[in-house]
């Protein structure tokens, strides 16, 4: 069996497993306000008829895949990019809130990391107080960052960033720490009888040793910051963001709007680790090429 196929094989077998595991769950939670508002008026109906009701409800409890699909498709091609009917011009708003956030929360976890690190000071003032951060909703967070930073006349992008940092910095953070850490005691003592100079054995040792622990914790930051950016969109009443279209799907009753724009969510978070693993594909391998 080839490479592609022993990869492919089980995401492929997952995925028809979720979406046979769908369309059961649709009938049966459609399957009364089928009854009700459409089959009972018309008489006589058969089990078909109830399947095929199900699946084609205008309103349903739960869309089916290819109703929530069909509304994707919709949202991507029939409106130009700039359209705030476009699901393109949503994911793109939410995705430049993600990647600003998640450049920040990096940035601060990596400094964090290394000030714990190398600080019996920090590490004893500081990892604490980043842990206890994350034991508050970011659901809290929300309306008290956008209102403080309203109040600066801060509005629109960085507020979602800066909750989207929120959630990203503490994964970076606490990999970071424990990659630094992980040099064995012995090469630390063979650098140190080298006369390397701290800088030195920070570039030479802790820096390569950290980068696997680095990359998975990007990853994981990625995509927290994604959901950041969605929930600091609900407070605000956005007009545009992926948040802004559940928003408006769930003022409506839209379920079909609210699950393509969960699902769309889905894919930028995808599109998103992918990247940072290619990234770090490419940077191990120029690493360990040195």
């Amino acid at each position: 069996m080839s490479w592609a196929k022993r990869r492919l094989l089980p995401v492929a077998t997952v995925l028809a497993v979720l979406l046979l595991v769908w369309y059961v769950a649709a009938v049966g939670l459609n399957a009364q306000g089928a009854i009700e508002r459409v089959l009972a008026p018309r008489g006589d109906w058969t089990a078909r008829d109830l399947v095929a009701t199900t699946l084609t409800m205008q309103r349903p409890v739960l869309p089916a895949p290819h109703q929530v699909f069909e509304d994707m498709l919709s949202g991507i091609i029939d409106w130009p990019l700039d359209s705030p009917r476009s699901l393109v011009y949503h994911a793109a708003v939410t995705g430049q809130a993600t990647l600003l956030g998640f450049v920040m929360g990096a940035l601060i976890g990596t400094l964090f990391a290394v000030g714990i690190v190398h600080s019996r000071t920090l590490r004893h003032a500081v990892l604490p107080w980043v842990v206890a951060s994350q034991a508050v909703p970011v659901l809290a967070i929300a309306p008290i960052v956008i209102v403080l930073l309203g109040s600066l006349g801060l509005a629109g992008l960085i507020p979602k960033a800066v909750i989207a940092m929120y959630l990203c910095f503490f994964p970076v953070t606490v990999a970071l720490v424990a990659g630094l850490r992980s040099p064995e005691r012995l090469q630390l003592e063979l650098l140190h009888t080298y006369a390397a100079s701290p800088a030195q054995t920070f570039w030479t040792l802790r820096v390569p040793a950290a980068l696997p622990f680095l990359f998975p914790a990007l990853r994981v930051a990625v995509a927290a910051g994604l959901v950041g950016a969605m929930v600091a969109e609900l407070p605000t009443g956005a007009q545009a963001g992926l948040g802004a279209r559940l928003l408006t799907g769930s003022y409506y009753g839209n379920t079909v709007q609210i699950w393509s724009a969960l699902c769309a969510c889905a894919l930028l978070g995808l599109l998103f680790t992918g990247l940072i693993a290619a990234l770090e594909v490419r940077v191990l391998r120029r690493w360990r090429a040195r």
